[in-house]
């Protein structure tokens, strides 16, 4: 049987051809459009997360080992050390520094990444994500994201003159360092912006060439099996090690970017579920509104004993009924839209919109990720807003002198 107050929550919408019907529409409408905006945000965000995340630690290494007197040397015996520890499952000496690459085509500046060739795919997918040629950083190879390549318009056998800061000083009154002639035997797609146009792999000879070093390596780059678990491989990494020696995670190097990240999906959530809220007082109108014509009814209802607190839950009901049809419509129309991301992108780019260009966003394709949390958070959020706005025009029902209500014209 079912409980008098919502019976009479249910009495009120009942489809009439009146103008609250209209409302109640409208109101619906917007709680759903409301609730699509935030899930569809929220779940763009917490893809930027994810897939910045992947991206990065599909390239760059879980753990960084560095000495702070400066170049670590017998770097290879260091790194034959360090692959023995237990979940440590790549090991690569490494040079990174800035340089200047140019053709007759153009110029640039990206991070040259020398690693040791024969460690080099235990360290980096870059191996996994070719597009043309093959990873090769032997002799004097180089290999290139595809977004440098288009760039330099290079392909597969160009060469490039990779340019570094001793190259371009003199060491005494007639003795230069001449650049570093490379050959492009691979092009790399890693669907990021920041790797697939701001970064070069070079063997480690060649980079040390191009710092003008003889032997050793600037930092010794790890794999992990979990990197998430970075703060207990990394305090095994360190007891491994002599002092002077440093250890930095990936999260490290890149937190900036994660927090970034973090703060902005925690605004952007703010400011929709302020938006949100302001449709949700499009539901409180409507009661305002139902409970004004419906005056009559109610002083009746308490003339013939009908306690306030059932007058009230008819009114919350009311609420309760419009809030949950708007937010499950709200919900799915948020998934929709995020199953459609790829099609309404493809469409706005036929139009010469471009909803999400690599340069500016870093990534090839518009991420997503919903998650129970989110969802049910959002849910939750709507339902106590709701709650609280509607007690308004249920205690203006509850308070209603049922003389006065019956004498309301």
């Amino acid at each position: 049987m079912i409980p008098f107050p919502l019976f009479l929550a249910l009495k009120y919408l009942r489809p009439k051809r009146s103008f609250v019907s209209v409302v109640t529409i409208i109101s619906v409408l917007g709680v759903l459009l409301g609730v699509a905006i935030l899930v569809i945000v929220m779940a763009v965000m917490t893809g930027f997360d994810n897939m910045w995340r992947e991206k990065i630690l599909s390239f760059k290494p879980h753990l960084i080992v560095v000495n702070q007197m400066g170049i670590i040397r017998g770097e290879n015996e260091l790194s034959e050390r360090l692959i023995e520890i237990p979940g440590i499952i790549g090991v690569a000496p490494c040079i990174q520094t800035q340089v200047l690459v140019s053709n007759e085509k153009g110029t640039s500046a990206p991070i040259a990444i020398g690693i040791d060739p024969v460690r080099a795919a235990s360290v980096t997918k870059a191996p996994h994500n070719m597009v043309a040629g093959k990873f090769d950083l032997t002799g004097d190879s180089v290999v290139v994201g595809i977004d440098e390549a288009n760039r330099l318009g290079l392909e597969i056998g160009d060469k490039l003159l990779v340019y570094s800061e001793v190259t371009m000083q003199a060491m005494s009154n007639d003795e230069f360092y001449l650049p570093e002639e490379l050959v492009v035997t691979g092009i790399f797609d890693m669907g990021m912006q920041k790797f697939d146009a701001g970064v070069i792999l070079v063997s480690l000879r060649a980079a040390r060439d191009l710092v003008g070093l003889e032997t050793g390596a600037y930092a010794i780059y790890l794999m992990t099996e979990d990197p998430f678990r970075f703060g207990e491989y990394a305090e095994s990494v360190r007891a491994e090690l002599d002092l002077g020696y440093a250890v930095r995670s990936w999260k490290d190097e890149d937190r900036v970017l994660f927090e970034a990240l973090s703060h902005e999906k925690g605004l952007m959530g703010a400011l929709l579920g302020i938006i949100t809220i302001v449709a949700i007082f499009c539901v409180t109108n409507t009661l305002i509104v139902i409970t004004y014509q419906k005056t009559n009814e109610i002083g009746l209802l308490k003339a013939l004993g009908v306690s306030s607190w059932k007058i009230m839950g008819a009114f919350v009901w009311l609420g309760w009924i419009q809030c949950i049809v708007g937010t499950i419509g709200g919900i799915a129309v948020g998934f929709l839209v995020l199953h459609n991301l790829s099609r309404i992108a493809g469409f706005l780019s036929r139009i010469n919109v471009e909803a999400f260009p690599k340069e500016i966003y870093g990534l090839s394709e518009i991420p997503w990720m919903t998650s129970g949390r989110d969802i049910s958070f959002i849910a939750l959020f709507v339902m106590i807003s709701c709650t609280l706005i509607s007690l308004i025009p249920a205690a203006r029902a509850v308070w209603l002198d049922p003389v006065e209500a019956l004498h309301h014209e």
